[in-house]
């Protein structure tokens, strides 16, 4: 009985093996298949297994053979390509908002689409040595229920915590649950954000994932936007996350011709970038004037100078001079 009853997946088990175990280096004779099938409780015969493989074929399968002694087959293309699986494996190994477990889940479920020797150059992918991770493991699913409130217009609740000098959670407003209207996740510098609207202060803001705890769905309608409050997640990302606060100004810079790539990496594409000499150019940018902002200058010293406006130029060197401050004469 049981054998009978396993003949009827014969099909499935086919496709299972060819599956797992074929790849363009890696192909299957039909006696290999035959002997495989036994291993289930499947007999077949030589010409049963080529209705089949037609069969698959019609299914949408791609099988391919290939002649060395006998003829062997094998699963020619899948969904995803091999370099297409690594790249998702070393975006999850790289991720630092993804837990270690979460990633080790994911990147077994990666591998699942390969073949099983294909899945074994997927392990040997990328290793960041000591790369930090997130000790959130809610995070996962504080993302997706996030994303649910969006796509349903509703409110949501949290918790909100920082992380004190001992490691650990204090929570912001006693532990009273924050309510926000949710309008867009954002992932920046290798955190989550979500961003949200305030009707009482009219604007946005935004909070850490990682850092909220037992999300709520409210079961009332997010804040609308003022008629002409517009929200536009790119803009507000490289407002916000780039440069953070502060009051937008046009800064022009004076630049090392050896920093051409950081502006382009910060700024895009579109900056307008024009020269000085045959070392420097010069940018004029839109930007946030804050401490990130002048963070951002400092790291690559006396490469890069503030020509205007003067106002800022004057907070920079205050700035400056505050930092030195700290190192005495």
């Amino acid at each position: 009985m049981a054998k009978s009853s396993n003949q009827k997946l014969k099909l499935l088990y086919l496709l299972k093996m060819l599956e797992e175990n074929t790849d363009e280096e890696n192909a299957m004779s039909i006696n290999t298949m035959i002997g495989e099938l036994e291993r289930y409780g499947v007999s077949a015969e030589r010409k049963s297994i080529y209705d089949d493989l037609e069969a698959l074929k019609h299914y949408g399968l791609d099988i391919a053979s290939k002649k060395s002694k006998t003829t062997e087959y094998y699963v020619a293309s899948r969904l995803f390509e091999l370099p297409e699986l690594k790249l998702l494996v070393d975006a999850v190994q790289c991720s630092k908002f993804v837990t270690h477990k979460k990633s080790n889940d994911l990147i077994k479920k990666i591998e699942s689409l390969a073949s099983y020797r294909q899945a074994q150059s997927l392990q040997r992918q990328v290793y960041v040595s000591n790369r930090v991770k997130t000790i959130n493991e809610s995070i996962y699913y504080n993302v997706d229920r996030l994303h649910a409130a969006i796509a349903e217009n509703k409110k949501v609740s949290f918790k909100y915590f920082d992380y004190d000098v001992k490691k650990e959670k204090v929570f912001r407003k006693s532990g009273e649950k924050y309510s926000v209207s949710p309008y867009g996740l954002s992932w920046d510098d290798e955190n989550y954000y979500l961003i949200t609207f305030s009707s009482k202060y009219n604007d946005f803001t935004h909070y850490r994932v990682d850092r909220m705890t037992d999300i709520d769905l409210i079961d009332e309608e997010r804040d609308p936007l003022p008629e002409k409050k517009h929200f536009d997640i790119a803009e507000y990302t490289k407002k916000v996350f780039n440069m953070f606060g502060g009051e937008e100004v046009l800064v022009q810079l004076q630049l090392d011709n050896s920093l051409v790539n950081a502006v382009i990496d910060r700024f895009g594409k579109d900056v307008v970038i024009g020269r000085i000499d045959d070392s420097n150019f010069y940018v004029w940018i839109k930007v946030a004037v804050s401490q990130t902002f002048f963070a951002w200058i400092s790291q690559f010293g006396n490469n890069i100078k503030i020509l205007s406006p003067q106002p800022v130029i004057e907070q920079y060197t205050n700035h400056l001079k505050e930092v030195l401050a700290q190192y005495g004469d």
